[in-house]
């Protein structure tokens, strides 16, 4: 969803500045009404699409219980994760609230006059700061508390800036004064009326099948019903796992995967859990798409994700290009692995000093049992042909 938003995002941005000139403040054309209220729309959307998906989704929203799972079971969790995670029942039902509130609630304020609008503006980049605290949801967040921003007006902003003779605060209350007076304005500020008035017609007809979606029992979240995908729907986490699993690649240079005295040495991603004595990173607002695609791959199973057999012939194959997005490679300097396996696990926080994370641990896990049997190049060659994948080949 968040690069659907990111599209969005930057399509009102165009209409919001001036064609023809780089002045901080044009004299004749301020940010127009109408894109102003395409960003208010905008984040109006994206948290009231979030908090319906919510409460039509999994049970634990309305039971009030999903926080009791979230930190631990999110797709890259944080170390303040690990410690929110032991938080007492009352307090995640608390935040449980709270995130109805914020989502369900507080999007309204936005047309409930100026004072409202700002307190809206307030409790969003709140939220969203808590949100980037807490787990690693890539610039999600950064890029959410955008639209946020238009919900303040220039009193509102005004103590950012210096009230110096001449500065911008002061010639910005000037242009107002101008603008109320009924200045004559020049042929182009008409012109950009109507393509201002044009962008707020096409964004209204494009937002029905958006608004029939929030209304509709069957809400679907981060989807888009025009080719041009610039009004959109969103939402987030309308279901939450209960346990978390992770998909543990392994690799051996023994000629007989079965051998039982096999050595097979483990492949660590950059941040998703694998090590079990790795503090939990923070990435936001990077994004380690191979993690997180991990983390969907974890709770299926590996014929719905055929990508990861072809990223295991890549490892086989010990392609530098793929080996440069895990953190650590067990064959650095070696030859490189006869056979690659998945194999799965469940994992669970360690209990803060407890004797797993007096050991250094910060994850307990369980072996579920294998994910994807060992396969090696030579097997392989066939499944990229059917695919017509390039075949991965050792140097």
């Amino acid at each position: 969803g968040w690069e659907s938003q990111l599209l969005e995002t930057g399509f009102l941005g165009i209409f919001l500045c001036p064609l023809w000139t780089l002045s901080r403040l044009p004299l004749h054309t301020p940010p127009p009404r109408i894109v102003i209220w395409g960003f208010r729309w905008l984040i109006f959307r994206i948290m009231l699409g979030a908090g319906l998906i919510k409460i039509r989704g999994d049970r634990c929203w309305r039971e009030l219980t999903c926080m009791d799972y979230h930190y631990e079971t999110q797709p890259v969790p944080n170390p303040i994760a690990y410690y929110m995670h032991r938080s007492p029942w009352w307090f995640h039902q608390f935040e449980t609230l709270v995130n109805h509130f914020i989502e369900l609630v507080v999007p309204f304020f936005l047309f409930l006059g100026r004072r409202m609008c700002i307190l809206h503006g307030l409790l969003q980049i709140l939220f969203q700061v808590l949100l980037i605290i807490s787990g690693n949801l890539s610039f999600l967040n950064w890029l959410t508390m955008v639209p946020s921003i238009a919900c303040f007006d220039d009193a509102s902003l005004g103590f950012l800036f210096s009230s110096r003779r001449g500065g911008v605060k002061e010639r910005a209350a000037q242009m107002t004064l101008k603008e109320a007076d009924g200045e004559k304005l020049p042929l182009g500020c008409y012109i950009r009326r109507v393509v201002n008035i044009s962008f707020g017609l096409l964004i209204a007809y494009l937002s029905i099948p958006v608004i029939l979606n929030l209304l509709n029992s069957r809400q679907v979240m981060n989807t888009s019903f025009n080719p041009l995908r610039i009004v959109n729907t969103y939402g987030a986490f309308g279901s939450i796992t209960k346990e978390r699993t992770e998909v543990i690649l392994q690799g051996t240079s023994s000629l007989d995967p079965n051998d039982p005295t096999a050595v097979w040495e483990e492949y660590d991603f950059k941040c998703k859990p694998g090590d079990l004595k790795r503090r939990p990173c923070f990435i936001s607002p990077y994004h380690y798409r191979l993690d997180w695609l991990m983390w969907f791959a974890a709770f299926q199973t590996y014929e719905q994700n055929e990508w990861i057999i072809h990223l295991a012939g890549k490892l086989l194959a010990q392609d530098e290009d793929t080996l440069s997005l895990m953190a650590t490679n067990p064959f650095t300097g070696k030859a490189p692995p006869r056979w690659i396996r998945g194999e799965h696990f469940k994992y669970k926080f360690s209990l803060p000093g407890g004797k797993h994370a007096s050991e250094g641990r910060w994850w307990i896990r369980k072996r579920i049992g294998p994910y994807f049997p060992p396969v090696n190049l030579q097997g392989l060659k066939k499944f990229y042909e059917d695919r017509d994948w390039p075949y991965p080949m050792q140097d």
